[in-house]
Formats: structure tokens, C-alpha cells, sequence
């Protein structure tokens, strides 16, 4: 099930709900249904059996907590990896019958692993505890989580890079898309998904408005701007909404996002992570061959210790780490030309030594890169002679002979092992 909805060619126009009608409650082509609720769903899943189950996949505990947002429901199901793709009926069978609920518009069912702690799984299906695992069953062994799509490589992109942060606050967005635009500036074809799914910036920062056109085969057309192809959930959902979701619906968006969207034939695919070091990130990690990663920081210490964990993060998952951005790294006043270490300036470049990776530039605190952010206009393009411009474009340059040195090296996605 797509986490965007599909269009409803039958649809009664014009129905409503009556103005008499009980808070809360759910209207189908002008009839009321009964109102969504866990018990429901889980009553529907009880009906639900695979191979080699003895038991339906509720009474096993297989079911994880349900979580209902609006009309669509989402949720997970614990099963052996290596029987993911055999188990994929499985999930297919748990999805039609939460849809052919009254009243439910979209349901995202993935497919998780964790591993057994004392012989008694933690988690379960919103009521209590699960039952204990009976030999054999497809229950978490510790592994990766096998998600509802496939892990592999994205069909016609050549490198996928993540620009990550440990902490919000340092830029990490504005230095995704100016980056992008300067990769694009080399003669690549690039384009820039925003994993950030609690606070997509992609739509502000490139002036988009709109929804994707969705395509044949449930495909979604990327938006584009100056020569970019761009997905965001921004794009999906209103800019003041609130994004509470919970780990299975970030995993379930995320994977559509890179996998049901129509890139076409790019050089390179910049994903803006959101920051710290959780499920985006994992699911990133997990979903797909990433060729590199782009650490971005402040010079601050408070910001170059989180900065380190999602480094580390990225190697414990054999992501090769291209590089790190030092951003605001100084003040440069703009009536008397004083310089200002604000938040200090070098941290970022003797953290890389310390490290040994990369150090792939500086880039200035000047009030053109935030006019020009929130304007919709990034400094690359719209001020390109600047030396906030000309920094970016070498830091695109460096991290573009790191992806050619690491090329090769793109590592099949890896298996996370969630130890409890």
C-alpha cells in the first residue's frame, strides 16, 4: 500500500458528512462507518495465517503496536528474515484485510525482525506481551529488518549519497541542496530526496509548490527545480502538519519515497537525512547501497560530539564517510569586513584529521546563504559568484573525487542487528 493516496476514479462527488453526525465517526460515499480502531484491525489480522505458522499472526504476537493516523493504518510484522521475501504473500494477505475495512483509506504493513532477549521477544500487538515463539516459526532471529520492499539499488541511479548531521540546528539542508546544485553545476544529473520526514525544508528552500503528478504502475513524478529532480513528504502533506509517526510509518514512507518514485537516470541522488542517528537512518542504511556519506557540522565541541556519533554510525554500517562539512564556520561582517569566530572556527577540520577522513571544506556564516534559503533561491544559483557559492562548489568537487575514488565500493545493503 502507497503511503500517498491513490486517486478514487469512482468516488461520489459531493458527499458529505452530515452536519448531525457524531464526532469522530468516518463517512464512506455518504454512508457512516464504524469508527477505525486497534481492536478492529487486530480482530480483521486474526484471520490472517502463513506457512509454517501454527497459529494466526495475533495469537503469535507477531503483530506490532497498531498505529492509526487520519484514515490509514500502519503497523509491522515480526518475522525470520531469511524468510522475507517467501513471507511477502504474508503481508500482502495482513494488508487486504486491515483495507477491506470500512473506513480505512491506506494501510503500510512492514516487515520487521528483532532479536529474542531471554527467550521472550519484547514488543507485541498493542495488547500485552507476545506469546512465546514456537520452534521454527518465523519470529526475530537478529538480523536486518526485512522490509516491505526489496533492499538493493535504486533502477537507474548511479550513486546515492546521505548528508547527515548528529543534531538539528547546523544546516545540514541548506548544505544538501547548495551541494546538490553544485554536483548539478559539474554537468551530473542530480537529484535531492528529503528524508527529513519530521521537518522537510526541501520545498522552502527550492520554491516548490504543488503535489507530484502520480504515474502508471502507482509511480510518483518527482517534482523539479533549477534542474533538480526533488521528493519530499513536504510535497505530500501541508507545511504546518505535524509528522508523529512512529518507526514502522517513517521506515514504510521512507522506502517509498526512494523506491516507488520515477528518478529516472541520475548521476548521483542526494538524500537530506534528518538528524541523529534512528530509524531514517537505519532504514537508509538498510534500503539501499549508499556510495557515501556527508557529515555536516558546526565548529562548536557540543556539535562535533554528535557529529562524531553519526560518523561512527555510518562505519559500523560500511558506509564510506566522504567527508566533513564545517558549516558557519565564520562571520564575516558585511559593513566592515571584521571577521567573527562565533561558534568557533576549525573544529570540523581537526575532528576529520583526528578521525581520518576527510576534511571537505568551510562554509561562512553570511546573511545571503539564509535570505537566499528562505527566498527559494540557493546561494549556488542565485548568487554564484559569491564566496559562499564558490565554497560549496569545492566542497562538490571534493566529495565528487571522494565517490570516484570509493567507486566500487558501494556496499550491498547490510544486516542491522537490533540487540535489545
Amino acid at each position: 500500500m502507497r503511503f500517498w493516496p491513490k486517486r478514487d476514479t469512482n468516488a461520489t462527488q459531493g458527499s458529505k458528512k452530515p452536519g448531525n453526525a457524531p464526532k469522530g465517526e468516518e463517512y464512506i460515499s455518504g454512508t457512516m462507518s464504524e469508527p477505525i480502531s486497534k481492536e478492529r484491525v487486530l480482530e480483521a489480522l486474526k484471520r490472517v495465517k502463513g506457512p509454517g505458522l501454527s497459529d494466526d499472526i495475533v495469537s503469535l504476537g507477531l503483530v506490532s503496536e497498531i498505529v492509526i493516523h487520519g484514515n490509514k493504518v500502519y503497523f509491522a510484522i515480526s518475522v525470520d528474515p531469511a524468510r522475507a521475501r517467501e513471507l511477502e504473500a504474508l503481508r500482502q494477505a495482513a494488508e487486504k484485510v486491515v483495507k477491506d475495512l470500512p473506513g480505512v483509506e491506506g494501510v503500510a504493513v512492514t516487515l520487521t525482525a528483532d532479536r529474542e532477549s531471554g527467550g521472550r521477544p519484547s514488543g507485541g500487538n498493542g495488547a500485552g506481551a507476545r506469546a512465546a515463539p514456537p520452534p521454527g516459526s518465523p519470529v526475530a532471529r537478529g538480523a536486518s529488518q526485512a522490509a516491505r520492499h526489496r533492499t538493493g539499488a535504486i533502477p537507474g541511479v548511479a550513486n546515492i549519497v546521505a548528508v547527515a548531521s548528529g543534531k538539528g540546528g547546523v544546516g545540514k539542508s541548506t548544505t544538501a541542496v547548495n551541494l546538490a546544485l553544485a554536483l548539478k553545476g559539474r554537468g551530473l544529473k542530480v537529484g535531492v530526496l528529503d528524508a527529513d520526514i519530521y521537518g522537510p525544508s526541501m520545498p522552502r528552500l527550492l520554491g516548490i509548490k504543488g503535489r507530484p503528478q502520480q504515474l502508471a504502475g502507482d509511480k510518483l513524478a518527482p517534482m523539479e527545480a533549477f534542474g533538480l529532480k526533488v521528493m519530499s513528504m513536504g510535497f505530500l502533506v501541508d507545511e504546518e502538519t505535524p509528522m508523529i509517526w512512529r518507526g514502522p510509518m517513517v521506515m514504510s514512507a521512507l522506502s517509498q519515497m526512494l523506491k516507488d518514485v520515477a528518478w529516472g537516470e541520475l548521476d548521483v541522488l542526494v538524500v537530506d537525512m534528518p538528524p541523529g542517528t534512528g530509524d531514517a537512518q537505519l532504514t537508509m542504511a538498510q534500503q539501499v547501497p549508499l556510495a557515501g556519506a556527508v557529515i555536516v557540522s558546526t565548529p562548536q565541541d557540543l556539535a562535533l560530539i554528535d557529529a562524531r556519533k553519526g560518523l561512527s554510525m555510518f562505519q559500523k554500517v560500511d558506509v564510506p564517510v566522504l567527508g566533513i562539512v564545517e558549516n558557519m564556520s565564520t562571520f564575516v561582517c558585511p559593513h566592515c569586513g571584521g571577521r567573527s569566530d562565533i561558534f568557533a572556527h576549525g573544529g570540523a577540520k581537526s575532528e576529520a584529521g583526528r578521525l581520518g577522513v576527510p576534511f571537505l571544506g568551510e562554509v561562512p556564516l553570511i546573511m545571503a546563504i539564509r535570505e537566499t534559503s528562505d527566498a527559494g533561491k540557493p546561494v549556488v544559483v542565485s548568487e554564484p559568484a559569491s564566496p559562499a557559492a564558490e565554497a560549496y562548489r569545492d566542497i562538490a568537487a571534493r566529495a565528487w573525487a571522494e565517490l570516484q575514488r570509493h567507486k566500487g565500493e558501494a556496499r550491498v545493503a547490510p544486516k542491522i542487528v537490533m540487540e535489545s
